[in-house]
């Protein structure tokens, strides 16, 4: 039995995600909250509030222990891109990509 969270179009590089979700994948539930609060990242806060709702959902949906849960999955798919320009010099300008991700949490709990 598994719990799934999912964020999507979230307004952060999935690269930059992946970095944080590399750090609590695997680990208990309250452990990974005490990663993502000590982590001075971007992703670590969106990341919290995904976890928050991972838990809730294995909580209410499933019936599951909350002592007894950790991260099995968890992983940041490249969202849409939106596509800008800025202006430069001598009337020219520069695409900048603004990218988004999609985030998946799952939890299980432990046997």
């Amino acid at each position: 039995m598994e719990a799934k969270a999912i964020a999507r179009y979230i307004r952060i590089s999935s690269r930059k995600v992946n970095i944080v979700l590399d750090l609590i994948r695997g680990k208990k539930v309250d452990e990974a909250f005490a990663i993502l609060k000590h982590t001075p990242k971007a992703a670590s806060e969106i990341l919290i509030k995904l976890l928050k709702s991972a838990v809730a959902n294995a909580e209410n949906n499933y019936n599951m222990d909350v002592d007894n849960l950790y991260i099995s999955e968890a992983y940041a798919n490249q969202g849409p891109t939106l596509k800008r320009f800025r202006a430069r010099a001598q009337g020219r300008g520069v695409r900048i990509l603004k990218r988004t991700s999609h985030i998946t949490l799952v939890v299980k709990e432990k046997e």
